[in-house]
C-alpha cells in the first residue's frame, strides 16, 4: 500500500507542477513534509540540498530520495516512476500535437504569459529554503556571488561548490582556533 501512495504522489506531483525541477520544490514540499509527514523540514532542507548536488533533474533526484528513504528499493522506483510518467506522456501527446498548432497566436502568448510566473514559482522555494537553514542577512552575499560566477563568468556550478566546501572547511576551523 506504501508502494502505491509513494507513486501517486509523485504521480500527481508530476501531472500538476509545470516549470522544470526548481518550480517542483514548494509542491513537493507541500506533499512531502505538510500532507504526507515523510520527513521534516529539516530533513526536506537537506534532500533538497542532495538533489542538486547530484546529477539529474532535482524533482527525480527528489522522488528517488524520498521513496528509497521510506520503503527502500521498491520506493524508489515506485516514486522515479511516479514523477517521470506524467512528463512523459503529456511530452508524447504535445509531440503528436504541438507541431499543427505551435505557431498558433493563442499558443504563442500563452506560453509568453507562462515564462514570468515560473521564475517567481523558482524563487518561492529560494526564500523558503534560505529560512530553514537559517541564512542571516550577514549570509546573503554568498548566493549573490554563487550566481554571478556560475551566470555571469560561466563558472561550472561543481566548481563553485567546491570552493564553497573547501571555504567552509577554512572558515570552520579558523573559528575553533580563534576560540
Amino acid at each position: 500500500m506504501l508502494l502505491f501512495k509513494l507513486f501517486a504522489s509523485f504521480f500527481k506531483l508530476g501531472c500538476f507542477t509545470f516549470g522544470g525541477g526548481n518550480a517542483m520544490i514548494p509542491v513537493i514540499e507541500h506533499e512531502v513534509v505538510e500532507q504526507k509527514s515523510w520527513m521534516t523540514h529539516d530533513d526536506f532542507a537537506e534532500m533538497i540540498a542532495v538533489a542538486q548536488s547530484l546529477p539529474g533533474p532535482i524533482s527525480l533526484n527528489s522522488a528517488l530520495y524520498t521513496g528509497y528513504r521510506k520503503a527502500g528499493l521498491a520506493g524508489g522506483i515506485a516514486t522515479a516512476l511516479g514523477i517521470i510518467l506524467p512528463s512523459f506522456i503529456i511530452i508524447l501527446l504535445i509531440a503528436i500535437v504541438f507541431g499543427e498548432y505551435q505557431h498558433q497566436p493563442v499558443v504563442e502568448k500563452a506560453f509568453k504569459g507562462i515564462r514570468p510566473v515560473v521564475v517567481a514559482i523558482i524563487a518561492g522555494p529560494l526564500v523558503r529554503m534560505a529560512k530553514l537553514m537559517h541564512l542571516s542577512w550577514k549570509m546573503a552575499w554568498l548566493p549573490v556571488v554563487t550566481v554571478a560566477l556560475v551566470c555571469f563568468c560561466r563558472l561550472s556550478p561543481v566548481w563553485v561548490l567546491l570552493a564553497a566546501a573547501v571555504g567552509g572547511i577554512v572558515w570552520q576551523f579558523y573559528r575553533e582556533e580563534k576560540r
